[in-house]
């Protein structure tokens, strides 16, 4: 497994982890009727036999489930040493099952003591904004994130979701180690702001979802391979484009999850990608794609077909 430092300041990182919405369970923002705690803790086990060293979570996948599903399928493993925690706040819930988006400076630090308590550790590797919160100044959120650096609550501060704009307003107060951009051949948009400004600003990149929620995967299991179940439109494109990467694999001895991982993480500053795995099969399924190097033709092969397929500019 190949590694990468996370920004300038970040710690080495395999250049793929494994995500833990699958380990959500059943309930809101969780895996779905499908959820499997033992699977789910047997998959992330299989990433990081791999070389796979870090795992991303957030606090309301499965309300708190997921975090906790982590913290069982790390143990015994020395947790900094050999495994990286990475989790998510910003959208805290009520009962039964409400959730909400705030990043307020009183919310972020309850969120922080609960994603401590469930995954059992005294400092979070990388803590990150879920998403934007518009009723909160930004700057008000992120000074409380430096906060939480300082008081070694948190080794590593960064973003999911976030714009240019907001990125500027944060970077002004602390910088921001990490962002985390959904990216795919099915969705690209971080590739014409958001990334560019991580690569000048010495920030680390993770893309979620390369496999596009698992519409990229083999058809036998595209519509539960990954999390965001539910978007057919976003399914339809990927099954029509898996079949041109197919086409293009068999050609170069590449697997067409391993092709399309691959293909992001060739993208220039994304330093790592997320993957998602219900099973220690569907791990095998992409875990080399860090071991492959595309040549600059067939990376742009592979981003011609998308383009051609009408899923945005390459």
């Amino acid at each position: 497994m190949r590694t990468a430092s996370l920004g300038t300041a970040g710690p080495t990182i395999s250049r793929i982890g494994i995500g833990g919405w699958q380990a959500g369970g059943t309930g809101p923002w969780g895996g779905g009727p499908r959820a499997d705690d033992d699977a789910a803790i047997a998959a992330i086990r299989r990433a990081f036999e791999g070389g796979v060293n870090w795992v991303d979570s957030a606090a309301s996948y499965g309300l708190g489930h997921s975090e906790e599903v982590v913290a069982r399928a790390i143990a015994p493993r020395s947790i900094e040493d050999e495994v990286l925690v990475f989790t998510k706040c910003g959208h805290p819930w009520e009962p039964p099952d409400r959730i909400r988006t705030d990043l307020a400076p009183a919310s972020i630090r309850r969120e922080c003591e609960g994603s401590l308590r469930r995954l059992g550790v005294e400092r979070l590797d990388l803590y990150q904004f879920h998403h934007s919160d518009p009723s909160t100044p930004v700057e008000d959120s992120w000074a409380t994130m430096s906060e939480l650096v300082d008081e070694g609550k948190v080794r590593w501060a960064g973003v999911s979701n976030f714009d240019v704009e907001l990125l500027e307003r944060c970077e002004a107060i602390r910088h921001v180690d990490c962002v985390q951009p959904e990216l795919s051949l099915l969705r690209r948009e971080a590739l014409e702001d958001v990334i560019p400004w991580c690569g000048a600003h010495g920030t680390g990149v993770i893309g979620y979802s390369p496999l596009g929620t698992g519409a990229l995967a083999r058809a036998e299991d595209a519509a539960t391979h990954g999390q965001g179940e539910g978007d057919d439109a976003l399914l339809a494109r990927g099954l029509s484009l898996q079949e041109r990467l197919h086409e293009i694999g068999d050609r170069v001895g590449v697997t067409t999850r391993e092709l399309a991982v691959a293909w992001a993480l060739a993208n220039a500053d994304v330093t790592g990608v997320i993957c998602g795995a219900r099973t220690p099969e569907q791990v095998d399924g992409w875990i080399g794609a860090s071991d492959v190097a595309l040549t600059p033709e067939l990376f742009a092969e592979i981003g011609s077909v998308a383009q051609t397929d009408g899923l945005g500019p390459g």
